[in-house]
């Protein structure tokens, strides 16, 4: 002993003990960090024995004799705990540790023992017959005082865990759900993996355990490990479905096939029923709880049923040995129950089926034991094979069953799936009626939970699909469980993109906001190649996958950039999410990639052929109501426009069809205004020149086609730099394409030309001029409503041809027969702009009518034998032709002018009255007047003082002047245009109220002094 190598008065074997002991407590704090349990109480005991290594060094410096007692024991009893401590700090590092969490407790109190031991070795010190130094003396005081407040306690959630088994242990009807998450909870308390195979390695680690404390005879210890053992083996990981199913069967064939009668002790006196919760008497009579309880409540002088005497609630004690009775006797023939029924699924009737399944979903719902029980009687692959019968009251008890045994249970998840084509038929049920659909998606949840099932879900035909279906179904627990299957499945990259592929995009958009680089690739390359609706594009948007792409295209990697703008080219197809790309900022990282990303040309086409869909977004209808600018500044569409004669003609081309499509947005003056600024129609001619690129031409020329459609801002355009070779070059385009958007872009180009002399003759000397006429006398033959633009626009052309200064191209027009179809393109014209464009070429074509009309030769003198004079025209009193004078009698032309008056397009209305003014023009006026008066027009042009435009109205009231002049026509019809005149002396502006003033006085209704002149 210690003590004895003390008393000697020996100093070598005292400091060898200090020595030892101060090693001992280095060694004490060192292990202490890796304990599984008591980690914070260890680190309190090693910090109080680190607290008296100053004092054991300060005995050992100083050399101080061990000769008194005090200080003998205080050497001897440090000692002793000191190694106790190691020994408790390496069982609680080695043992089992399920083992230290069921003997917390007695650790705890270990610990306080070694404390409380510690204190007392201290106290047996002498210091005031020592030399030990004042500081010294103040810490180790202070550090008793410490020690005597410590408490070492369970830590919550350990005893929390303790008192649940103990609990358990006495209620003894403990289902398999219990013991999953009692076993779960000490795995995460004493910091075990929740792995079925690592929590099963670690009981089974405890079991052998507990036999070696049998085999050293700690019975008492044993015994109570054996409870636990009992209570935590009904766990899935504690032991294997085999182990179970042969431990059950062999009970179950032990008991036989006939179940047995209850005994009289198990009925309760009162109900006569077998009781649940027995509770006895100070008599020794039991009832049921219930039932006595009831008894007493309604009585005035409570007293025993049976002995009468007193009795209250509080004398009740449960009867724990006959409630075990009667729940072994319960358990018995619900084993035996379970067994008999199973045939009976095979054999029996419908109604017999039907019957013994709702006595096995009963017994189901009334104790987790039971759907064990059913598990391990392999009811599973029975109750697959009712699925596929014909009675659906059948199907559904079966699927009620199997969604039972199936909860929270891995086991019977895994057993469902290995039955043959299991998962085929649960997923057939999510197409049938809502009750079956219900218990099907209710199911397939459960499977869904378990890992070793849910790969076999995602790759059922149809299963993804059908479930997606669901998520719209008008019960709302079915969609929910089918959302919740959708989010297990997703765990896989494959479910995943086949839910996008079904339409169900949340975790795809996961995948490509938080994957890998490589999943983010993926999944953006999904995104690019699958054919959406208009309604997943808007979903997609709305759902902020623009922000993710915005990142994505602005990584380093090249085949992401390429995905990434892939996908955004595919959404972009819709004019909505193209406008929100705008209005996100896509297009500034598009052209930087334009301009800068050399090495990738395809990247460049991609980002090229997205600015197109973006541009296009611009274009009404269906764009936004406030202008949208793509390009914001000058410097953008700069150098956008000078990047194009920089690069290759697929660039080219989408570059073109960027700049058509922002020509024709609400923002279309301003993008015109910048590209006429920055010589875009030199670069433009020059391209409608390029013979080997037909697409990069035709895309040039509609580009140019925008660029001359607006009056003098496109007149000065061309005027700059057209040539005859860009004449001639026009009309052999119209000639030789076949793209009929191309053609009708190139006429539209003619019809805008300068209505020069000098453009007028290369026109005139072009040998491809008569392709315009072919072009429209084609139109004939086939159905004009099939090609508006084309005729719209060929029509146009027609009326730059006969311009009334240009007489050689007006005959060419006429000899080619096209004024009888624009007579029949002011009934049958697809547009008003059709309609408005023919009466305008026929108006410019009459203006020359009176010049043009033959004179009729007077008669000789032996008139008797010369021909019958030809009729004279009515109106130019002259012999007319269509062909030679373009008269528009001739051409059978007014009355549908005067149709074409009633259009509700105002524009239209001008036009014909232009035409039809023609034939009133100067020395005409007598002539013109009988005429329409004749076809009934002057009360149509009366209407039209009422029209909505002031410039129709001032030329209408200009021409009632003219026809008024006439008495007869002015008292025919002045009374009828009174009305809108006076009308329009109160609420014109300035220039109509005096003219309508002027008509007025024509009429005598006002005075030619009055004020409106």
């Amino acid at each position: 002993m210690v003590m004895d190598l003390v008393t000697n008065s020996a100093l070598g074997p005292v400091m060898e003990v200090i020595s030892q002991t101060i090693e001992a407590i280095i060694e004490i704090t060192v292990a202490s960090d890796n304990v599984s349990t008591h980690k914070k109480s260890f680190a309190q005991l090693s910090s109080y024995l680190n607290k008296l290594i100053p004092l054991l060094h300060e005995l050992k410096t100083k050399h101080i004799s061990s000769s008194s007692q005090g200080l003998s024991n205080f050497l001897e009893i440090l000692n002793h705990e000191t190694r106790e401590a190691k020994k408790l700090i390496r069982d609680c590092t080695e043992r089992n540790r399920f083992y230290l969490l069921f003997n917390c407790r007695s650790i705890a109190k270990q610990i306080e023992s070694i404390t409380n031991k510690i204190i007392h070795a201290i106290n047996c010190i002498p210091f005031a017959s020592m030399t030990i130094s004042f500081e010294i003396k103040e810490d180790i005081e202070s550090l008793v005082t410490t020690m005597h407040n410590a408490e070492f306690r369970t830590a919550i959630a350990e005893e929390e865990i303790l008192e649940r088994i103990e609990l358990a242990i006495q209620e003894r009807n403990v289902d398999r759900s219990y013991a999953n998450n009692l076993l779960f909870s000490i795995a995460k308390a004493m910091g075990v993996s929740t792995d079925p195979s690592e929590l099963k390695r670690v009981f089974d680690d405890f079991k052998g355990e507990i036999d070696n404390l049998q085999t050293r005879k700690d019975k008492a210890e044993a015994m109570q490990m054996d409870q636990i053992i009992a209570l935590l083996e009904r766990a899935d990981a504690a032991s294997s479905l085999e182990d179970r199913e042969k431990k059950y069967l062999n009970k179950r064939r032990s008991l036989g096939v006939q179940p047995l009668e209850a005994l009289r002790s198990f009925y309760c006196p009162i109900t006569e029923e077998v009781m649940v919760d027995p509770v006895e008497t100070p008599s020794g009579h039991t009832y049921e709880r219930s039932a006595i309880v009831k008894w007493i409540s309604e009585t005035n002088e409570p007293s025993s049923p049976i002995t009468s005497s007193p009795l209250d609630c509080s004398m009740l004690r449960p009867n724990k040995t006959l409630r075990q009775s009667i729940e072994e006797w319960n358990e018995r023939n619900t084993m035996i129950l379970i067994a008999s029924l199973k045939s009976r699924l095979s054999l029996g009737e419908d109604a017999e089926v039907v019957h013994s399944l709702e006595q096995l979903k009963n017994l189901c719902e009334e104790k987790e034991m039971h759907r064990e029980w059913l598990i391990l009687e392999n009811y599973i692959p029975s109750l697959v094979e009712l699925l596929r019968v014909k009675n659906r009251d059948i199907r559904n008890r079966a699927l009620q069953i199997l969604c039972l045994l199936a909860k929270d249970n891995d086991h019977a998840k895994e057993r469902i799936a290995k039955v043959e084509n299991s998962i085929e038929t649960i997923v057939q049920f999510l197409g049938r009626r809502i009750g079956e659909r219900k218990l099907a998606v209710s199911l397939l949840l459960e499977l869904s939970k378990c890992l070793s099932v849910r790969d076999c879900l995602g790759k059922v035909q149809g299963c993804i699909l059908l479930l997606v279906t669901t998520l719209s179904n008008t019960d709302p627990q079915s969609s929910s469980d089918a959302k919740d299957v959708l989010d297990n499945l997703s765990y896989s990259d494959e479910n995943v993109i086949l839910m996008a592929k079904n339409n169900y995009f949340e975790h795809l958009l996961q995948r490509l906001s938080s994957g890998s680089d490589q999943v983010k690739m993926t999944m953006a390359k999904i995104l690019a190649e699958m054919e959406l609706t208009n309604h997943n594009k808007l979903f997609l948007v709305e759902n902020g996958v623009l922000d993710i792409l915005l990142v994505l295209i602005s990584c380093d990697v090249v085949e992401m950039k390429v995905v990434a703008i892939q996908a955004l080219l595919n959404l972009s197809t819709l004019k909505k999410n193209g406008q929100e790309m705008i209005k996100k900022g896509l297009v500034r990282p598009l052209l930087d990639i334009l301009y800068r990303q050399t090495s990738s040309q395809r990247l460049r086409e991609l980002v090229a052929s997205t600015m197109v869909h973006l541009a296009l977004s611009t274009v009404p209808p269906d764009s936004d109501p406030t202008p949208v600018l793509m390009l914001e500044s000058e410097e953008d569409v700069s150098e956008l426009c000078s990047f194009i004669s920089l690069t290759s003609p697929p660039l080219q081309q989408n570059i073109l069809r960027a700049f058509h499509a922002m020509c024709q947005s609400r923002s279309s003056d301003i993008v015109k205004s910048k590209l006429r600024e920055h010589s875009a129609a030199q670069m433009l001619f020059r391209l409608c020149e390029v013979d080997d690129d037909i697409t990069l031409r035709a895309n040039a020329v509609k580009l140019l086609s925008c660029l001359t459609e607006d009056g003098d801002e496109s007149e000065t355009t061309v005027t700059e730099h057209i040539t005859q070779n860009s004449i001639e070059n026009f009309l052999k385009i119209i000639k030789t394409s076949e793209n009929e958007d191309e053609i009708a872009s190139t006429l539209s180009i003619i019809a805008t030309l300068p209505k020069s002399t000098q453009i007028s003759n290369w026109l005139l000397e072009s040998v491809n001029l008569n392709t315009i006429f072919s072009l429209l006398l084609d139109s004939k033959n086939s159905n004009i409503h099939q090609k508006p633009k084309l005729i719209e626009n060929a029509v146009g052309a027609t009326c730059r041809l006969t311009v009334p200064t240009s007489l050689e191209l007006q005959k060419k027009v006429a000899e080619a027969n096209i004024i009888p179809l624009l007579v029949k393109f002011l009934e049958i014209g697809t547009t008003a702009l059709t309609i408005k464009r023919a009466s305008v070429s026929l108006a410019q074509l009459s203006s020359n009518s009176v010049m043009l009309t033959r004179q009729i030769s007077r008669r000789h003198s032996f008139w008797c034998f010369s021909p019958l004079p030809e009729p004279a025209c009515t109106v130019h009193g002259g012999i007319c032709t269509v062909e030679s004078s373009f008269c528009l009698l001739e051409a059978e032309a007014i009355q549908p002018l005067m149709r074409a008056l009633t259009n509700p397009d105002q524009d239209v209305c001008e036009a014909a009255l232009d035409a039809l003014l023609t034939l009133i023009d100067n020395e005409l006026l007598q002539n013109g007047c009988k005429v329409l008066d004749a076809a009934n027009a002057i009360p149509v042009i009366i209407r039209l003082i009422s029209s909505s435009s002031p410039r129709l109205q001032e030329k209408v009231v200009c021409s009632l002047e003219r026809i008024f002049r006439l008495v007869e026509y002015k008292q025919r019809y002045g009374n009828s245009a009174q009305t809108a005149l006076v009308d329009l002396t109160q609420r014109g502006n300035n220039r109509l109220k005096s003219l309508a003033a002027k008509v007025l006085a024509q009429l005598n209704v006002l005075h030619d002094q009055s004020s409106y002149f």
